[in-house]
């Protein structure tokens, strides 16, 4: 008897709490538009920087390698760089939280979706390379550039431009934060 009550008030509670939350979520968000743009050019700017990096010594460490297998290793150690950069930018967008904007929900999602398939890119990306024997160097080679071209594509779908943000008020606040420009 006492179960039943408790699994009653339970299911009265968690249909308040639900109901409340369906009411109050407008797609806004509580952050200022500026402070959320802010938070995402600051997790962004350093992951640009960080897959400029690595692509800089993966291609100095491709001109040095003197076999295939020394090739692989520096391509995996790029893509899984890449990797672990996307997710901790991917983690920066989501903690930066929702801005209070129109479509501010949707935006944010949005963003960080697209870092969440920017990382699994990378990831498949490493996990050809990774796959690929070495023997043969020249057959490792035309794999390594399928896996690139399929990597550019998935990349490519993953990306989100910042001046095609469906809200005015984030549109606004990306052309005024110094750190977006």
């Amino acid at each position: 008897m006492v179960h039943r009550r408790f699994l009653a008030g339970l299911l009265v509670l968690v249909a308040l709490v639900t109901a409340c939350g369906e009411a109050k979520d407008d797609g806004r968000g509580d952050k200022e538009p500026e402070a959320w743009a802010g938070a995402v050019c600051a997790a962004l700017t350093p992951w640009r920087t960080r897959i400029t990096d690595l692509t800089s010594q993966a291609q100095q460490q491709m001109n040095a390698a003197r076999t295939a297998e020394q090739a692989k290793t520096g391509l995996v150690g790029l893509l899984g760089g890449a990797e672990s950069a996307s997710e901790e930018a991917r983690g920066k967008i989501v903690a930066a939280g929702v801005p209070d904007a129109s479509n501010g929900r949707q935006v944010a999602t949005e963003f960080a979706d697209a870092l969440r398939r920017t990382r699994d890119a990378y990831a498949n990306a490493k996990g050809s390379v990774t796959a690929l024997p070495t023997a043969d160097a020249k057959g490792f080679y035309a794999e390594v550039q399928k896996a690139f071209g399929q990597l550019d594509k998935e990349y490519k779908a993953a990306a989100v431009d910042p001046t095609k943000v469906d809200s005015a008020e984030l549109k606004k606040a990306f052309d005024a934060v110094p750190a977006c420009r």
